[in-house]
Protein backbone atom coordinates (compact mmCIF):
# COMPACT_ATOMS: atom_id res chain seq x y z
CA UNK A 1 0.00 0.00 0.00
CA UNK A 2 1.56 3.35 -1.07
CA UNK A 3 1.94 6.45 1.11
CA UNK A 4 -1.10 8.16 -0.36
CA UNK A 5 -3.37 5.25 0.56
CA UNK A 6 -1.81 4.97 4.03
CA UNK A 7 -2.54 8.65 4.64
CA UNK A 8 -6.14 8.20 3.49
CA UNK A 9 -6.59 5.16 5.74
CA UNK A 10 -5.12 7.11 8.66
CA UNK A 11 -7.66 9.92 8.14
CA UNK A 12 -10.50 7.42 7.92
CA UNK A 13 -9.33 5.69 11.13
CA UNK A 14 -9.24 9.02 12.94
CA UNK A 15 -12.75 9.75 11.74
CA UNK A 16 -13.76 6.26 12.86
CA UNK A 17 -12.52 6.95 16.39
CA UNK A 18 -14.55 10.17 16.51
CA UNK A 19 -17.64 8.28 15.38
CA UNK A 20 -17.10 5.56 18.00
CA UNK A 21 -16.81 8.15 20.74
CA UNK A 22 -19.96 9.86 19.50
CA UNK A 23 -21.82 6.52 19.53
CA UNK A 24 -20.70 5.85 23.11
CA UNK A 25 -22.02 9.19 24.36
CA UNK A 26 -25.10 9.53 22.14
CA UNK A 27 -28.43 8.92 23.89
CA UNK A 28 -30.82 9.63 21.00
CA UNK A 29 -31.61 6.31 19.28
CA UNK A 30 -32.21 7.80 15.83
CA UNK A 31 -28.94 9.72 15.92
CA UNK A 32 -27.14 6.62 17.17
CA UNK A 33 -28.48 4.58 14.24
CA UNK A 34 -27.16 7.22 11.82
CA UNK A 35 -23.73 7.08 13.47
CA UNK A 36 -23.68 3.28 13.25
CA UNK A 37 -24.45 3.48 9.52
CA UNK A 38 -21.61 5.97 9.12
CA UNK A 39 -19.28 3.62 10.99
CA UNK A 40 -20.17 0.77 8.64
CA UNK A 41 -19.49 2.96 5.61
CA UNK A 42 -16.08 3.96 7.00
CA UNK A 43 -15.23 0.28 7.63
CA UNK A 44 -16.17 -0.54 4.05
CA UNK A 45 -14.00 2.28 2.65
CA UNK A 46 -10.99 1.24 4.78
CA UNK A 47 -11.41 -2.39 3.69
CA UNK A 48 -11.58 -1.40 0.03
CA UNK A 49 -8.42 0.74 0.22
CA UNK A 50 -6.43 -1.89 2.11
CA UNK A 51 -7.40 -4.73 -0.25
CA UNK A 52 -7.31 -2.66 -3.48
CA UNK A 53 -10.99 -3.33 -4.19
CA UNK A 54 -12.82 -1.31 -6.82
CA UNK A 55 -16.27 -2.33 -5.60
CA UNK A 56 -17.45 -3.20 -2.12
CA UNK A 57 -19.27 -6.46 -1.37
CA UNK A 58 -22.58 -4.59 -1.09
CA UNK A 59 -21.95 -2.83 -4.41
CA UNK A 60 -21.24 -6.18 -6.08
CA UNK A 61 -24.48 -7.61 -4.70
CA UNK A 62 -26.37 -4.56 -5.97
CA UNK A 63 -24.72 -4.89 -9.38
CA UNK A 64 -25.84 -8.53 -9.64
CA UNK A 65 -29.37 -7.54 -8.61
CA UNK A 66 -29.50 -4.72 -11.17
CA UNK A 67 -28.21 -7.08 -13.87
CA UNK A 68 -31.32 -9.23 -13.35
CA UNK A 69 -33.60 -6.18 -13.42
CA UNK A 70 -31.90 -4.55 -16.42
CA UNK A 71 -33.46 -6.61 -19.28
CA UNK A 72 -36.99 -5.97 -18.05
CA UNK A 73 -36.24 -2.32 -17.29
CA UNK A 74 -34.70 -1.76 -20.74
CA UNK A 75 -37.73 -3.39 -22.37
CA UNK A 76 -40.03 -1.21 -20.25
CA UNK A 77 -38.16 1.95 -21.30
CA UNK A 78 -38.16 1.08 -25.01
CA UNK A 79 -41.68 -0.27 -25.38
CA UNK A 80 -43.60 1.59 -22.62
CA UNK A 81 -41.86 4.64 -21.14
CA UNK A 82 -40.62 6.16 -24.42
CA UNK A 83 -44.01 5.73 -26.19
CA UNK A 84 -45.78 7.31 -23.18
CA UNK A 85 -43.46 10.33 -23.26
CA UNK A 86 -43.89 10.55 -27.04
CA UNK A 87 -47.68 10.39 -26.65
CA UNK A 88 -47.60 13.23 -24.11
CA UNK A 89 -45.59 15.37 -26.55
CA UNK A 90 -47.78 14.35 -29.50
CA UNK A 91 -50.92 15.51 -27.66
CA UNK A 92 -49.79 19.10 -28.29
CA UNK A 93 -49.11 18.55 -32.00
CA UNK A 94 -50.93 17.84 -35.23
CA UNK A 95 -49.46 14.90 -37.12
CA UNK A 96 -50.79 12.40 -39.63
CA UNK A 97 -47.82 10.03 -39.41
CA UNK A 98 -46.52 11.08 -42.82
CA UNK A 99 -46.06 14.85 -43.02
CA UNK A 100 -44.07 16.98 -40.60
CA UNK A 101 -45.62 17.43 -37.15
CA UNK A 102 -46.77 20.94 -36.27
CA UNK A 103 -47.15 22.34 -32.76
CA UNK A 104 -50.75 23.38 -31.98
CA UNK A 105 -50.48 23.89 -28.21
CA UNK A 106 -53.74 23.09 -26.44
CA UNK A 107 -55.69 23.03 -29.71
CA UNK A 108 -56.31 19.28 -29.54
CA UNK A 109 -57.69 19.59 -26.01
CA UNK A 110 -59.86 22.56 -26.96
CA UNK A 111 -61.32 20.48 -29.79
CA UNK A 112 -62.53 17.90 -27.26
CA UNK A 113 -64.97 20.40 -25.76
CA UNK A 114 -67.05 20.49 -28.94
CA UNK A 115 -66.56 16.87 -30.03
CA UNK A 116 -69.93 15.15 -29.49
CA UNK A 117 -68.47 11.73 -30.35
CA UNK A 118 -65.83 12.11 -27.62
CA UNK A 119 -68.46 12.98 -25.01
CA UNK A 120 -70.60 10.04 -26.15
CA UNK A 121 -67.61 7.71 -25.83
CA UNK A 122 -66.76 9.14 -22.40
CA UNK A 123 -70.39 8.73 -21.26
CA UNK A 124 -70.49 5.12 -22.49
CA UNK A 125 -67.20 4.32 -20.77
CA UNK A 126 -68.34 5.79 -17.44
CA UNK A 127 -71.66 3.91 -17.61
CA UNK A 128 -69.77 0.71 -18.41
CA UNK A 129 -67.40 1.23 -15.45
CA UNK A 130 -70.20 2.10 -13.01
CA UNK A 131 -72.20 -0.93 -14.12
CA UNK A 132 -69.39 -3.48 -14.34
CA UNK A 133 -67.25 -2.78 -11.26
CA UNK A 134 -69.82 -3.24 -8.44
CA UNK A 135 -71.59 -6.14 -10.16
CA UNK A 136 -68.32 -7.98 -10.78
CA UNK A 137 -67.15 -7.44 -7.21
CA UNK A 138 -70.47 -8.66 -5.80
CA UNK A 139 -70.60 -11.69 -8.12
CA UNK A 140 -66.94 -12.57 -7.43
CA UNK A 141 -67.34 -12.33 -3.67
CA UNK A 142 -70.58 -14.33 -3.70
CA UNK A 143 -69.04 -17.01 -5.88
CA UNK A 144 -65.91 -17.13 -3.71
CA UNK A 145 -67.94 -17.52 -0.51
CA UNK A 146 -70.04 -20.26 -2.10
CA UNK A 147 -67.03 -22.20 -3.42
CA UNK A 148 -65.10 -21.71 -0.19
CA UNK A 149 -67.56 -24.09 1.50
CA UNK A 150 -66.85 -27.80 1.76
CA UNK A 151 -69.08 -28.97 -1.07
CA UNK A 152 -68.58 -31.88 -3.41
CA UNK A 153 -66.89 -31.03 -6.69
CA UNK A 154 -65.89 -27.51 -5.64
CA UNK A 155 -62.59 -27.87 -7.55
CA UNK A 156 -64.57 -28.58 -10.71
CA UNK A 157 -66.91 -25.64 -10.14
CA UNK A 158 -63.96 -23.33 -9.43
CA UNK A 159 -62.47 -24.38 -12.77
CA UNK A 160 -65.77 -23.81 -14.56
CA UNK A 161 -66.08 -20.33 -13.01
CA UNK A 162 -62.52 -19.44 -14.00
CA UNK A 163 -62.81 -20.83 -17.54
CA UNK A 164 -64.41 -17.72 -19.18
CA UNK A 165 -61.43 -15.61 -18.09
CA UNK A 166 -58.84 -17.86 -19.77
CA UNK A 167 -60.96 -18.90 -22.76
CA UNK A 168 -60.45 -17.31 -26.17
CA UNK A 169 -62.31 -14.01 -26.40
CA UNK A 170 -63.24 -14.73 -30.03
CA UNK A 171 -64.85 -18.04 -29.07
CA UNK A 172 -66.85 -16.82 -26.10
CA UNK A 173 -68.05 -13.65 -27.84
CA UNK A 174 -69.22 -15.83 -30.75
CA UNK A 175 -71.20 -17.97 -28.30
CA UNK A 176 -72.75 -14.88 -26.70
CA UNK A 177 -73.59 -13.46 -30.13
CA UNK A 178 -75.50 -16.66 -30.92
CA UNK A 179 -77.23 -16.81 -27.52
CA UNK A 180 -78.43 -13.19 -27.74
CA UNK A 181 -79.08 -13.18 -31.50
CA UNK A 182 -82.18 -10.99 -32.15
CA UNK A 183 -84.04 -13.60 -34.21
CA UNK A 184 -82.27 -16.95 -33.74
CA UNK A 185 -80.94 -16.73 -30.19
CA UNK A 186 -82.41 -18.84 -27.36
CA UNK A 187 -82.84 -15.80 -25.09
CA UNK A 188 -85.21 -14.01 -27.46
CA UNK A 189 -86.88 -17.32 -28.37
CA UNK A 190 -87.67 -17.83 -24.67
CA UNK A 191 -89.00 -14.27 -24.40
CA UNK A 192 -91.19 -14.94 -27.44
CA UNK A 193 -92.56 -18.37 -26.51
CA UNK A 194 -92.54 -18.39 -22.70
CA UNK A 195 -93.12 -14.75 -21.77
CA UNK A 196 -95.22 -13.84 -24.79
CA UNK A 197 -93.20 -10.83 -25.93
CA UNK A 198 -94.28 -9.66 -29.39
CA UNK A 199 -91.76 -10.47 -32.11
CA UNK A 200 -91.50 -6.82 -33.12
CA UNK A 201 -90.72 -5.87 -29.54
CA UNK A 202 -87.97 -8.43 -28.96
CA UNK A 203 -84.83 -6.70 -27.63
CA UNK A 204 -81.87 -6.09 -29.93
CA UNK A 205 -79.08 -6.84 -27.50
CA UNK A 206 -76.19 -5.53 -29.60
CA UNK A 207 -77.59 -2.19 -30.70
CA UNK A 208 -79.31 0.84 -29.25
CA UNK A 209 -79.60 1.39 -25.52
CA UNK A 210 -79.23 -2.33 -24.67
CA UNK A 211 -75.72 -2.73 -26.05
CA UNK A 212 -74.05 -1.34 -22.91
CA UNK A 213 -76.14 -3.68 -20.73
CA UNK A 214 -74.95 -6.61 -22.84
CA UNK A 215 -71.33 -5.48 -22.54
CA UNK A 216 -71.69 -5.14 -18.76
CA UNK A 217 -73.28 -8.58 -18.34
CA UNK A 218 -70.66 -10.20 -20.55
CA UNK A 219 -67.80 -8.49 -18.68
CA UNK A 220 -69.18 -9.58 -15.30
CA UNK A 221 -69.46 -13.16 -16.53
CA UNK A 222 -65.96 -13.12 -18.00
CA UNK A 223 -64.07 -11.45 -15.14
CA UNK A 224 -65.85 -12.77 -12.04
CA UNK A 225 -63.90 -16.07 -12.14
CA UNK A 226 -60.55 -14.30 -11.96
CA UNK A 227 -61.52 -12.03 -9.09
CA UNK A 228 -63.22 -14.99 -7.41
CA UNK A 229 -59.75 -16.56 -7.02
CA UNK A 230 -58.45 -13.38 -5.40
CA UNK A 231 -61.37 -13.34 -2.97
CA UNK A 232 -60.86 -17.04 -2.27
CA UNK A 233 -57.28 -16.33 -1.24
CA UNK A 234 -58.53 -13.57 1.04
CA UNK A 235 -61.24 -15.78 2.58
CA UNK A 236 -58.78 -18.57 3.29
CA UNK A 237 -56.57 -16.08 5.10
CA UNK A 238 -59.30 -15.29 7.66
CA UNK A 239 -58.76 -17.12 10.93
CA UNK A 240 -61.53 -19.68 11.68
CA UNK A 241 -61.22 -18.71 15.33
CA UNK A 242 -62.97 -15.41 14.57
CA UNK A 243 -66.04 -17.24 13.29
CA UNK A 244 -65.94 -19.66 16.22
CA UNK A 245 -65.83 -16.78 18.71
CA UNK A 246 -68.70 -15.06 16.89
CA UNK A 247 -70.77 -18.27 17.01
CA UNK A 248 -70.19 -18.54 20.76
CA UNK A 249 -71.46 -14.95 21.10
CA UNK A 250 -74.62 -15.90 19.21
CA UNK A 251 -73.86 -14.13 15.90
CA UNK A 252 -75.87 -15.28 12.87
CA UNK A 253 -74.57 -15.69 9.30
CA UNK A 254 -75.43 -12.11 8.32
CA UNK A 255 -73.60 -10.65 11.32
CA UNK A 256 -70.54 -12.82 10.65
CA UNK A 257 -70.48 -11.55 7.08
CA UNK A 258 -70.88 -7.88 8.03
CA UNK A 259 -68.56 -7.78 11.03
CA UNK A 260 -65.93 -10.41 10.19
CA UNK A 261 -65.81 -11.29 6.49
CA UNK A 262 -66.14 -7.80 4.99
CA UNK A 263 -63.68 -6.06 7.37
CA UNK A 264 -61.13 -8.87 6.92
CA UNK A 265 -61.47 -8.63 3.13
CA UNK A 266 -61.11 -4.84 3.01
CA UNK A 267 -57.55 -4.94 1.62
CA UNK A 268 -58.56 -7.59 -0.93
CA UNK A 269 -61.63 -5.61 -1.97
CA UNK A 270 -59.55 -2.47 -2.36
CA UNK A 271 -57.11 -4.28 -4.64
CA UNK A 272 -59.97 -5.72 -6.71
CA UNK A 273 -61.66 -2.30 -6.90
CA UNK A 274 -58.54 -0.52 -8.18
CA UNK A 275 -57.55 -3.19 -10.71
CA UNK A 276 -61.09 -3.70 -11.96
CA UNK A 277 -61.69 0.05 -12.35
CA UNK A 278 -58.50 0.50 -14.38
CA UNK A 279 -59.31 -2.51 -16.59
CA UNK A 280 -62.85 -1.29 -17.22
CA UNK A 281 -61.67 2.16 -18.29
CA UNK A 282 -59.36 0.44 -20.80
CA UNK A 283 -62.11 -1.71 -22.32
CA UNK A 284 -61.71 -2.17 -26.06
CA UNK A 285 -61.54 -5.79 -27.20
CA UNK A 286 -64.82 -6.86 -25.59
CA UNK A 287 -66.71 -3.95 -27.16
CA UNK A 288 -65.27 -4.57 -30.64
CA UNK A 289 -65.72 -8.36 -30.56
CA UNK A 290 -69.21 -8.32 -29.07
CA UNK A 291 -70.81 -5.21 -30.58
CA UNK A 292 -68.59 -4.54 -33.57
CA UNK A 293 -70.50 -6.62 -36.06
CA UNK A 294 -68.77 -8.11 -39.09
CA UNK A 295 -66.56 -5.08 -39.81
CA UNK A 296 -65.53 -4.39 -36.21
CA UNK A 297 -67.00 -0.88 -36.24
CA UNK A 298 -68.90 0.30 -33.19
CA UNK A 299 -72.03 2.41 -33.29
CA UNK A 300 -72.21 5.63 -31.27
CA UNK A 301 -74.15 3.86 -28.52
CA UNK A 302 -71.34 1.31 -28.08
CA UNK A 303 -68.27 3.49 -28.69
CA UNK A 304 -65.84 3.57 -25.75
CA UNK A 305 -62.85 5.87 -25.24
CA UNK A 306 -60.12 3.42 -26.22
CA UNK A 307 -61.97 2.57 -29.45
CA UNK A 308 -62.35 6.29 -30.20
CA UNK A 309 -58.60 6.72 -29.63
CA UNK A 310 -57.92 3.90 -32.09
CA UNK A 311 -60.41 5.30 -34.58
CA UNK A 312 -58.80 8.76 -34.64
CA UNK A 313 -55.29 7.33 -34.80
CA UNK A 314 -55.62 4.61 -37.45
CA UNK A 315 -58.81 5.45 -39.35
CA UNK A 316 -58.51 9.24 -39.54
CA UNK A 317 -54.71 9.39 -38.96
CA UNK A 318 -55.09 12.29 -36.55
CA UNK A 319 -52.39 11.05 -34.19
CA UNK A 320 -52.13 14.28 -32.20
CA UNK A 321 -55.84 14.35 -31.42
CA UNK A 322 -55.90 10.66 -30.50
CA UNK A 323 -52.97 11.27 -28.12
CA UNK A 324 -54.90 14.11 -26.50
CA UNK A 325 -57.85 11.76 -25.89
CA UNK A 326 -55.44 9.19 -24.47
CA UNK A 327 -54.05 11.81 -22.07
CA UNK A 328 -57.57 12.67 -20.92
CA UNK A 329 -58.24 8.98 -20.28
CA UNK A 330 -54.94 8.72 -18.39
CA UNK A 331 -55.85 11.70 -16.19
CA UNK A 332 -59.34 10.32 -15.48
CA UNK A 333 -57.95 6.92 -14.44
CA UNK A 334 -55.22 8.59 -12.36
CA UNK A 335 -57.70 10.85 -10.53
CA UNK A 336 -60.12 7.98 -9.85
CA UNK A 337 -57.28 5.78 -8.56
CA UNK A 338 -55.93 8.55 -6.31
CA UNK A 339 -59.41 9.14 -4.87
CA UNK A 340 -59.70 5.42 -4.14
CA UNK A 341 -56.30 5.39 -2.40
CA UNK A 342 -57.14 8.52 -0.42
CA UNK A 343 -60.46 7.06 0.72
CA UNK A 344 -58.79 3.78 1.72
CA UNK A 345 -56.15 5.67 3.70
CA UNK A 346 -58.87 7.71 5.43
CA UNK A 347 -60.75 4.52 6.38
CA UNK A 348 -57.55 2.97 7.78
CA UNK A 349 -56.93 6.02 9.95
Amino acid sequence: MDDKKRAKVKLLLEEMEEVKQAIATEKNNERKQELLKKQNKLNTKIDMIRNNKILSRAAKRNLVAYSFIAPNFIGFCIFTLVPIIFAFALAFMKWDGNNEATFVGTGNFAKLATDTFFWAALKNTIIYVIGTVPLTMAASLGLAMLLNQRVKGRGFFRTVAFFPYVASLVAITSVWSMIFHPSKGPVNYMLLTVFGVDQNNLPKWFSGSLVLLTLILFSVWKYMGYYMLIYLAGLQGISPELYEAASLDGANAKQKFLYITLPQLRATSFFVLVMLTINCFKVYDIAVMLAGGGDGKLSTSATVLVYYIYQNAFNYWDLGYSSAIAMVLFIIVLVVTLIQFKYEKKVDE
